[in-house]
């Protein structure tokens, strides 16, 4: 077929290294005239490539070839890593970003040499006004601030008092274990409650917020890390409605929000009309995690401190970084990158979700999240962790226990797998050499 022979052509140009990661293709233009084809032929052929992640496509801008070395996702015997967090190599937007960076150098050039507003480029802070605004979050731009990461704002809320005068901090077990180490790091008075596949205990959380003289809630609603799993309408109503009564405020660390789609799932942020909730969005998980771009939503009673720790921390985050964010969002890119992040976390989910969902639950319990990157098990008594994790390592598959998902528990029958940066080879081989591992402690 016609669109074969261009593809052909194409492959033999990058076999050759006449064209090498991250060049620009030769345009539809260009290989009309070269085979005679009509224009539909040619863009079949970039479609299938597309398709098989040789190339990507930059609107206005033509096809570009994708890095093919050691991160592609090209099934090998290399080692499968179920510990790696961030997001693939392959579906990192470096074109499409590196031409809004110089962009944002010409804009803000006069800004780049300067310091600039402690809250953040204000035009950023009003894109992201409409962004969440899409997102089901009301928020005016001076209430938003941008930070160095989620890692940032996470430690700035820490150090500052609230106005309730407390001092407890109530977190999640199993938690994001960097939030675990950092309150042990600045020694704060950390109290627990524990969280599973079907949420909190409520009646718990209420005499927690009565008794335990709590200043905030640390919580993940959606897609918690390392469950996978978010909390239903019901449940977070009625944390918004407990926190209002006992005066305790809620930090929601909503750090895959945009996975949601069009699912109907609200964030904290949305039920709260008491100025209860700090609401944090990070960019790492769907976008670039060097860029180390946060927003935080601040209530108004929280503001003049946290600008305060931040101003002496580090005067103002990244104008350029901030810059190329904004131009990257309002030029629509983001929104297409989303989308192909969307269907591709969803497409690896589904590949794993197909091998477990048949696993006798004595053996790995599990709840299986619609979508998202994390899929967290609990494995029968039987299971030895640190055999376990040899006994894979040994199979060139990386794996980790859960013990620093818990402020206090050793030893952890736990594990979390995370798909992001896994082909759909390597999902089916890693998670069925898992489960056959595991029941190999079961018969033995």
């Amino acid at each position: 077929m016609k669109y074969k022979q261009v593809i052909k052509y194409l492959t033999e140009l990058v076999e050759n290294e006449d064209i090498n990661a991250g060049d620009k293709l030769p345009s539809i233009r260009d290989l009309v005239s070269k085979f005679g084809y009509n224009k539909a032929t040619i863009i079949r052929a970039y479609k299938e490539l597309e398709s098989n992640h040789v190339v990507y496509a930059i609107p206005q801008s033509g096809y570009y070839l994708v890095d093919q070395g050691k991160n592609n996702n090209n099934f090998s015997r290399n080692t499968i890593d179920f510990t790696n967090t961030i997001p693939d190599n392959k579906y990192l937007p470096y074109q499409e970003f590196s031409h809004c960076m110089n962009r944002a150098i010409d804009l803000y050039r006069h800004d780049l040499f300067t310091y600039g507003n402690v809250a953040g480029l204000e035009v950023l802070r009003e894109t992201l006004s409409k962004y969440f605004w899409d997102q089901q979050i009301s928020v005016e731009k001076d209430n938003i601030y941008i930070t160095a990461g989620t890692q940032q704002a996470l430690s700035i809320i820490t150090s500052i008092d609230f106005p309730n005068n407390r001092e407890g901090v109530l977190v999640e077990q199993p938690s994001y274990s960097a939030m675990l180490r950092l309150l042990k790091l600045t020694k704060s008075k950390i109290y627990y409650i524990d969280r599973d596949f079907n949420g909190i205990n409520l009646i718990e959380l209420k005499n927690v917020f009565k008794t335990g003289k709590i200043k905030f809630f640390y919580t993940m609603p959606r897609f918690h890390n390392p469950l996978g799993t978010s909390l239903d309408q019901r449940q977070k109503k009625k944390i918004v409605y407990l926190a209002k009564k006992y005066d305790v405020y809620l930090i929601e660390d909503d750090y895959l929000s945009d996975l949601a789609g069009t699912n109907k799932s609200l964030p904290l942020y949305y039920y709260d009309t008491n100025d209860m909730v700090i609401y944090i969005k990070s960019f790492s998980k769907t976008f670039m995690p060097g860029i180390r771009i946060g927003a935080v939503l601040l209530p108004e009673k929280i503001k003049k401190s946290f600008h305060n720790h931040k101003k002496h921390r580090d005067l103002n985050t990244s104008i350029l970084a901030q810059g190329g964010l904004n131009i990257y969002l309002t030029s629509g890119m983001y929104y297409n990158h989303l989308e192909k992040t969307m269907e591709e976390y969803q497409r690896r989910m589904n590949y794993a979700k197909s091998i477990l969902k048949n696993v006798d639950k004595d053996i790995i319990f599990t709840s299986l999240p619609e979508t998202g990157i994390f899929i967290y098990m609990k494995l029968n008594d039987n299971v030895n962790m640190k055999v376990l994790i040899k006994k894979l390592k040994n199979l060139k598959i990386i794996i980790e226990g859960s013990d620093k998902f818990y402020y206090n528990k050793d030893n952890v029958k736990e594990l979390r797998i995370c798909i992001s940066q896994l082909s759909k080879e390597d999902i089916i081989y890693g998670v069925n050499k898992l489960i056959d591992e595991i029941k190999n402690f079961s018969v033995s």
